[in-house]
């Protein structure tokens, strides 16, 4: 075994062991969260990982960015085929070992790699350019500080050298193929690395195979740096967008899910059932993130901060505080400060914070107007409608904190089933007022 397999064995082995670790701290996140994760109506689930995650239906809504995004989607599933060959050729020391067994087959594979790994490059660079250019007015919002921004440049930019390092890879290739064709198998005709060949061609043997291997190396150490670092990014959507969308809400979105242990007690006072067995009906709400279901857990995770869900809801366009973006943000950052503490042996969730409060503030909670806009821009499915809802019922039934305007039509809605303070006796009033005054 060669030392270049050595090297690369052991970086495989520490980019999956990074890997596994950080997905066990992520795992555990999402577990102490409430709930089960629903597994009803599963053909309805399967469809919505088709049409929403791998289809990317809702992204459409947007054309443009739709085509580009779709591109770089595209070429991350179909490129990385391609890297199960680096992989197979670095543990055994070969070189393009699929090429002998897929004969013909294999340029045209590979040059349908390089029309993906092109379109990457050329999407990967207008995304740049909207974003630090154009600063698209969602990319540039209060909660993108310095590092979401930082962390889309640096994947945008990331992918952009290893389409490079792809096509340089490939030219030299087909270079030594000609030069050394002992030792490179024919690969065929490639078109779009065939057009750097040129500026390759008048370099030496040594210099040429160096160029391939450096390319090579660059390529696969930016693989797996890539697979390790999205799971401390943003860009984690590209795994947790299938489970996130199969496991989100199938009711229609106006429908709030009700507080099982509450319903009980009203159906018990209504004479509708037996009265439940005394059980610990613990936090009404959500004050952190141990109250929230699991789903909207894993939604935190799943978020791509694109802002659509910001960019469409009333609240933040008439200029409340409210961003739904930044409800989804909050709840990630709040599991990493928890899960950082554990690590070190704190306090946890004992640490004397919260996220409504230290996070998410009432102001925030009280300029949502449910209207399930943000629901219904987000492209993965995510409901941050939940976590406000969970939250004001904290700061309703734990705290008796809500508005006062709010409060009363609480009372009226239990005195007089309505929001309106008169008895439900006098509420066709009106008609008969106006029935005299046209008289």
């Amino acid at each position: 075994m060669s030392l270049e397999q050595v090297l690369f064995i052991l970086v495989l082995a520490g980019a999956i062991y990074a890997v596994v670790v950080r997905g066990k701290t992520i795992l555990r996140c999402i577990l102490c969260g409430k709930g089960e994760f629903p597994t009803d109506r599963r053909e309805e689930r399967f469809r919505n990982v088709l049409l929403v995650a791998f289809g990317q239906k809702k992204m459409f809504k947007r054309p443009g960015p739709a085509i580009l995004h779709f591109f770089v989607y595209a070429g991350f599933l179909v490129i990385n085929i391609e890297v199960l060959e680096f992989v197979i050729d670095g543990v055994a020391g070969s070189h393009r070992i699929f090429a002998p067994y897929l004969g013909s087959v294999y340029p045209v594979l590979m040059n349908v790699f390089e029309f993906l790994a092109v379109a990457v490059l050329l999407s990967c660079l207008v995304f740049l350019f909207r974003r630090n250019v154009m600063k698209i007015g969602r990319f540039w919002s209060a909660e993108m500080t310095a590092w979401p921004r930082l962390d889309a440049n640096l994947i945008l930019t990331t992918e952009i050298l290893l389409m490079v390092a792809i096509l340089t890879m490939n030219a030299a290739d087909q270079l030594l193929q000609v030069r050394l064709p002992e030792r490179y198998p024919d690969s065929g005709t490639l078109f779009f690395s065939g057009m750097l060949k040129p500026w390759l061609g008048g370099m030496p043997d040594l210099a040429l195979i160096a160029t391939e291997r450096i390319a090579w190396w660059f390529h696969i150490l930016g693989i797996l740096g890539f697979a390790v670092y999205i799971t401390y990014s943003k860009h984690l959507h590209i795994f947790l967008a299938f489970p996130n969308t199969f496991y989100a809400a199938l009711q229609p979105k106006g429908k709030m899910n009700n507080m099982e242990v509450v319903t009980q007690e009203v159906r018990s006072m209504l004479g509708l059932r037996e009265p439940p067995t005394a059980t610990e009906a613990g936090r009404f709400g959500a004050k952190d993130v141990n109250d929230l279901s699991r789903v909207s857990l894993l939604s935190a995770y799943s978020c791509t901060e694109c802002g659509r869900c910001t960019d469409e809801c009333p609240a933040n366009i008439t200029g409340k505080l409210l961003s739904p973006r930044k409800i989804m943000m909050d709840t990630r950052d709040r599991m990493e400060e928890v899960a950082a503490s554990l690590a070190k042996g704190g306090p946890g969730l004992n640490d004397g914070k919260t996220l409504f409060g230290d996070y998410i503030t009432r102001e925030e909670i009280n300029a949502c107007t449910t209207c399930n806009a943000c629901v219904e821009a987000c492209p993965v499915l995510i409901n941050p409608l939940e976590i406000i809802l969970e939250i004001r019922r904290y700061i309703a039934m734990e705290e008796s904190g809500s508005p006062p305007a709010w409060n009363a039509m609480f009372q009226n809605v239990e005195n007089n089933f309505a929001p309106w303070k008169f008895p439900h006796s006098d509420r066709f009033n009106w008609a008969e007022e106006s029935g005299k005054s046209e008289n």
